[in-house]
Protein backbone atom coordinates (compact mmCIF):
# COMPACT_ATOMS: atom_id res chain seq x y z
CA UNK A 1 0.00 0.00 0.00
CA UNK A 2 2.84 2.61 1.33
CA UNK A 3 4.75 1.78 -2.09
CA UNK A 4 2.06 2.29 -4.33
CA UNK A 5 0.77 5.59 -2.23
CA UNK A 6 4.80 6.97 -3.08
CA UNK A 7 4.47 5.57 -6.61
CA UNK A 8 1.95 8.08 -7.34
CA UNK A 9 3.67 10.75 -5.78
CA UNK A 10 6.51 10.07 -7.83
CA UNK A 11 8.34 8.97 -5.02
CA UNK A 12 10.24 5.34 -4.32
CA UNK A 13 10.32 3.20 -1.46
CA UNK A 14 13.86 4.21 0.18
CA UNK A 15 16.62 1.89 -1.41
CA UNK A 16 19.81 1.46 -0.39
CA UNK A 17 22.94 2.67 -2.58
CA UNK A 18 23.96 -0.94 -3.21
CA UNK A 19 20.27 -1.62 -4.11
CA UNK A 20 20.00 1.25 -6.51
CA UNK A 21 23.14 0.21 -8.82
CA UNK A 22 21.96 -3.19 -8.67
CA UNK A 23 21.38 -4.68 -12.29
CA UNK A 24 20.87 -8.52 -10.80
CA UNK A 25 18.45 -10.32 -13.39
CA UNK A 26 18.41 -7.68 -15.74
CA UNK A 27 19.16 -8.08 -19.51
CA UNK A 28 21.99 -5.58 -21.05
CA UNK A 29 22.51 -5.67 -24.70
CA UNK A 30 25.96 -4.20 -25.76
CA UNK A 31 26.57 -4.10 -29.13
CA UNK A 32 30.60 -4.24 -29.82
CA UNK A 33 30.69 -6.04 -26.58
CA UNK A 34 34.22 -7.96 -27.32
CA UNK A 35 35.92 -4.86 -28.28
CA UNK A 36 38.18 -2.40 -26.15
CA UNK A 37 35.29 -0.16 -24.76
CA UNK A 38 32.48 -3.08 -25.13
CA UNK A 39 34.53 -5.77 -23.46
CA UNK A 40 34.76 -3.60 -19.83
CA UNK A 41 31.04 -2.41 -20.10
CA UNK A 42 30.11 -6.14 -20.43
CA UNK A 43 32.50 -7.13 -17.74
CA UNK A 44 30.65 -3.91 -15.24
CA UNK A 45 26.96 -4.72 -16.21
CA UNK A 46 27.87 -8.98 -15.33
CA UNK A 47 29.65 -7.86 -12.12
CA UNK A 48 26.57 -5.61 -10.90
CA UNK A 49 24.70 -8.87 -11.76
CA UNK A 50 23.30 -8.50 -15.41
CA UNK A 51 22.26 -11.12 -17.54
CA UNK A 52 24.58 -9.53 -20.73
CA UNK A 53 24.05 -10.45 -24.32
CA UNK A 54 27.20 -9.91 -26.35
CA UNK A 55 26.47 -8.83 -29.66
CA UNK A 56 29.30 -8.29 -32.33
CA UNK A 57 29.76 -9.13 -36.14
CA UNK A 58 32.64 -11.45 -34.98
CA UNK A 59 30.67 -14.42 -33.21
CA UNK A 60 33.87 -16.76 -31.84
CA UNK A 61 34.60 -13.29 -30.22
CA UNK A 62 31.39 -12.65 -28.68
CA UNK A 63 31.11 -16.66 -27.84
CA UNK A 64 34.40 -16.45 -26.22
CA UNK A 65 33.45 -13.38 -24.62
CA UNK A 66 29.99 -14.39 -23.13
CA UNK A 67 31.73 -17.48 -22.00
CA UNK A 68 33.86 -15.81 -19.81
CA UNK A 69 31.08 -14.00 -18.55
CA UNK A 70 29.02 -16.71 -17.83
CA UNK A 71 32.05 -18.38 -15.59
CA UNK A 72 32.03 -15.51 -13.54
CA UNK A 73 28.75 -14.01 -13.57
CA UNK A 74 24.91 -14.45 -14.39
CA UNK A 75 24.33 -16.33 -17.73
CA UNK A 76 25.60 -14.28 -20.72
CA UNK A 77 24.70 -14.73 -24.25
CA UNK A 78 26.69 -14.18 -27.76
CA UNK A 79 24.76 -12.95 -30.73
CA UNK A 80 25.89 -12.23 -33.80
CA UNK A 81 24.49 -9.06 -35.93
CA UNK A 82 26.09 -6.56 -38.15
CA UNK A 83 24.47 -3.61 -36.66
CA UNK A 84 24.24 -1.62 -39.65
CA UNK A 85 21.51 -3.67 -41.35
CA UNK A 86 17.73 -3.83 -40.25
CA UNK A 87 17.47 -6.99 -40.69
CA UNK A 88 20.03 -8.09 -38.25
CA UNK A 89 19.32 -5.57 -35.90
CA UNK A 90 16.04 -6.90 -35.72
CA UNK A 91 17.32 -10.33 -35.27
CA UNK A 92 19.16 -9.49 -32.56
CA UNK A 93 16.44 -8.06 -30.99
CA UNK A 94 14.15 -11.07 -31.32
CA UNK A 95 16.91 -13.58 -30.10
CA UNK A 96 17.36 -11.31 -27.00
CA UNK A 97 13.88 -11.57 -26.44
CA UNK A 98 12.98 -15.09 -26.95
CA UNK A 99 15.94 -16.21 -24.34
CA UNK A 100 15.18 -13.83 -21.95
CA UNK A 101 11.93 -12.16 -22.12
CA UNK A 102 13.04 -8.96 -22.13
CA UNK A 103 15.62 -5.78 -22.31
CA UNK A 104 16.52 -3.57 -19.40
CA UNK A 105 19.63 -1.78 -21.09
CA UNK A 106 20.69 -1.52 -24.75
CA UNK A 107 24.00 0.01 -25.01
CA UNK A 108 24.82 1.49 -28.25
CA UNK A 109 28.76 1.06 -28.57
CA UNK A 110 29.82 -0.82 -32.32
CA UNK A 111 31.14 1.82 -34.64
CA UNK A 112 32.78 0.65 -38.00
CA UNK A 113 34.12 3.31 -40.20
CA UNK A 114 36.97 4.78 -42.86
CA UNK A 115 39.42 7.47 -43.07
CA UNK A 116 41.63 7.40 -40.17
CA UNK A 117 45.02 9.36 -41.49
CA UNK A 118 43.57 10.33 -44.07
CA UNK A 119 44.04 13.95 -44.81
CA UNK A 120 40.90 16.23 -45.32
CA UNK A 121 41.56 17.07 -48.52
CA UNK A 122 41.59 13.38 -49.62
CA UNK A 123 38.83 12.12 -47.29
CA UNK A 124 35.85 10.49 -50.09
CA UNK A 125 32.13 10.48 -49.33
CA UNK A 126 32.30 6.83 -49.11
CA UNK A 127 34.50 7.71 -45.95
CA UNK A 128 31.89 9.85 -44.41
CA UNK A 129 29.07 7.39 -44.96
CA UNK A 130 30.71 4.81 -43.92
CA UNK A 131 31.13 6.69 -40.42
CA UNK A 132 27.30 7.56 -40.42
CA UNK A 133 26.57 4.14 -40.94
CA UNK A 134 28.63 2.42 -38.76
CA UNK A 135 27.66 4.94 -35.64
CA UNK A 136 24.66 7.28 -36.12
CA UNK A 137 22.71 4.40 -38.48
CA UNK A 138 23.19 1.67 -36.44
CA UNK A 139 22.54 3.55 -33.60
CA UNK A 140 19.30 4.63 -34.54
CA UNK A 141 18.05 0.93 -35.68
CA UNK A 142 19.20 -0.89 -32.29
CA UNK A 143 17.25 2.05 -30.30
CA UNK A 144 13.96 1.67 -32.56
CA UNK A 145 13.89 -2.05 -32.19
CA UNK A 146 15.02 -2.16 -28.54
CA UNK A 147 12.91 0.58 -27.48
CA UNK A 148 9.78 -1.27 -29.00
CA UNK A 149 10.28 -4.20 -26.68
CA UNK A 150 10.72 -1.61 -23.65
CA UNK A 151 7.62 -0.28 -23.95
CA UNK A 152 5.70 -3.52 -23.39
CA UNK A 153 7.64 -4.23 -20.56
CA UNK A 154 7.01 -0.18 -19.29
CA UNK A 155 10.35 1.01 -18.98
CA UNK A 156 14.28 0.23 -20.14
CA UNK A 157 17.37 2.31 -20.63
CA UNK A 158 19.36 3.02 -23.42
CA UNK A 159 23.01 4.34 -23.47
CA UNK A 160 24.24 5.34 -26.46
CA UNK A 161 28.45 5.23 -26.86
CA UNK A 162 29.35 9.45 -28.11
CA UNK A 163 32.81 10.56 -27.86
CA UNK A 164 34.70 13.78 -26.19
CA UNK A 165 35.78 14.21 -30.12
CA UNK A 166 31.34 14.73 -30.44
CA UNK A 167 31.37 18.36 -27.66
CA UNK A 168 35.01 19.55 -29.02
CA UNK A 169 37.71 19.50 -31.96
CA UNK A 170 40.83 17.23 -31.36
CA UNK A 171 44.37 18.93 -30.70
CA UNK A 172 45.93 17.93 -33.97
CA UNK A 173 49.39 19.00 -32.56
CA UNK A 174 49.78 15.86 -30.51
CA UNK A 175 48.88 13.29 -33.26
CA UNK A 176 52.50 13.27 -34.54
CA UNK A 177 53.19 11.06 -37.81
CA UNK A 178 50.82 8.04 -35.60
CA UNK A 179 48.59 7.49 -38.51
CA UNK A 180 45.66 7.95 -36.25
CA UNK A 181 44.81 11.39 -36.49
CA UNK A 182 41.02 12.01 -35.98
CA UNK A 183 39.01 12.14 -39.06
CA UNK A 184 35.93 14.95 -39.11
CA UNK A 185 33.66 12.53 -39.93
CA UNK A 186 34.06 10.78 -36.58
CA UNK A 187 33.30 13.94 -34.67
CA UNK A 188 30.07 14.68 -36.42
CA UNK A 189 28.66 11.39 -36.04
CA UNK A 190 29.23 11.63 -32.26
CA UNK A 191 28.13 14.98 -32.05
CA UNK A 192 25.21 13.67 -34.13
CA UNK A 193 24.51 10.90 -31.36
CA UNK A 194 24.76 13.34 -28.42
CA UNK A 195 21.25 15.40 -29.90
CA UNK A 196 19.93 12.08 -30.91
CA UNK A 197 20.76 10.99 -27.52
CA UNK A 198 18.49 14.15 -26.42
CA UNK A 199 15.78 13.70 -29.05
CA UNK A 200 14.89 10.26 -27.93
CA UNK A 201 15.37 10.52 -24.18
CA UNK A 202 12.42 13.32 -24.44
CA UNK A 203 9.99 11.19 -26.85
CA UNK A 204 10.27 7.86 -24.87
CA UNK A 205 10.61 9.39 -21.17
CA UNK A 206 6.64 8.74 -21.26
CA UNK A 207 7.00 5.03 -22.04
CA UNK A 208 9.50 5.03 -18.75
CA UNK A 209 12.42 4.83 -20.87
CA UNK A 210 15.38 6.44 -20.07
CA UNK A 211 17.92 7.52 -22.80
CA UNK A 212 22.02 9.26 -22.28
CA UNK A 213 25.34 9.15 -23.69
CA UNK A 214 28.50 8.64 -22.50
CA UNK A 215 31.26 10.57 -24.09
CA UNK A 216 34.40 8.74 -23.55
CA UNK A 217 37.96 10.76 -23.96
CA UNK A 218 40.84 8.85 -25.72
CA UNK A 219 41.97 5.21 -24.53
CA UNK A 220 45.06 3.48 -24.75
CA UNK A 221 45.52 0.63 -27.34
CA UNK A 222 48.21 -1.33 -27.12
CA UNK A 223 47.80 -2.00 -30.71
CA UNK A 224 49.03 1.00 -32.15
CA UNK A 225 52.01 0.89 -29.75
CA UNK A 226 54.30 -0.29 -33.02
CA UNK A 227 53.56 2.95 -34.90
CA UNK A 228 55.67 5.88 -35.11
CA UNK A 229 55.47 8.55 -32.31
CA UNK A 230 52.36 6.53 -30.71
CA UNK A 231 54.21 6.41 -27.34
CA UNK A 232 56.71 9.52 -27.60
CA UNK A 233 54.13 11.84 -28.77
CA UNK A 234 50.74 10.99 -28.99
CA UNK A 235 50.74 9.47 -25.62
CA UNK A 236 52.72 11.55 -23.94
CA UNK A 237 50.98 14.43 -25.64
CA UNK A 238 47.90 13.69 -24.90
CA UNK A 239 48.76 12.81 -21.34
CA UNK A 240 50.74 16.23 -20.77
CA UNK A 241 47.06 17.87 -22.16
CA UNK A 242 44.75 16.02 -19.71
CA UNK A 243 44.63 17.34 -15.87
CA UNK A 244 44.60 13.68 -14.96
CA UNK A 245 47.65 13.18 -16.44
CA UNK A 246 46.84 9.57 -18.66
CA UNK A 247 44.76 7.86 -20.45
CA UNK A 248 41.56 5.53 -20.24
CA UNK A 249 42.39 2.24 -19.00
CA UNK A 250 40.18 -0.82 -19.05
CA UNK A 251 38.26 0.34 -15.73
CA UNK A 252 37.20 3.76 -16.19
CA UNK A 253 33.86 3.00 -18.11
CA UNK A 254 32.72 0.35 -15.62
CA UNK A 255 31.07 2.93 -13.11
CA UNK A 256 29.74 5.51 -15.63
CA UNK A 257 28.09 2.49 -17.63
CA UNK A 258 26.41 0.78 -14.35
CA UNK A 259 25.18 4.24 -12.87
CA UNK A 260 23.88 4.83 -16.40
CA UNK A 261 22.23 1.36 -16.77
CA UNK A 262 21.05 0.79 -12.78
CA UNK A 263 17.68 2.88 -11.14
CA UNK A 264 20.94 5.01 -9.51
CA UNK A 265 20.07 7.39 -12.18
CA UNK A 266 16.60 6.87 -12.17
CA UNK A 267 16.27 11.01 -12.22
CA UNK A 268 18.97 11.70 -14.99
CA UNK A 269 18.09 11.49 -19.09
CA UNK A 270 18.87 13.14 -21.65
CA UNK A 271 22.23 14.06 -20.88
CA UNK A 272 25.50 13.31 -22.19
CA UNK A 273 28.14 11.92 -19.35
CA UNK A 274 31.93 12.86 -20.55
CA UNK A 275 34.58 10.79 -19.32
CA UNK A 276 37.63 12.11 -20.47
CA UNK A 277 40.65 12.61 -17.12
CA UNK A 278 39.25 16.36 -17.47
CA UNK A 279 40.01 16.74 -20.86
CA UNK A 280 36.96 19.13 -21.68
CA UNK A 281 37.59 20.96 -18.68
CA UNK A 282 40.35 23.20 -19.74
Amino acid sequence: MLGNILSYLGKEEEMTVMELFSLTDRVAVVTGGAGKLGSQMCDALAEAGAHVVVASRNLANCQRKAAALSELHAEAFAVQADVTEPDQVQSMTDAVRDKFGRIDVLVNNAYSGAGAGVPFEDLTLEYWEAAAQGALHSTFLCSQAASKVMKKQNGGVIVNIASFYGVISPDHRIYGESGINNPPEYGAVKAGIIQFTRWLATYLAPNNIRVNSIAPGGFYNEEFTDRPDYEEVFVSGYNHRTPLGRMGNDTDLKGTVVFLGSDASAWTTGQNLVVDGGWTAW
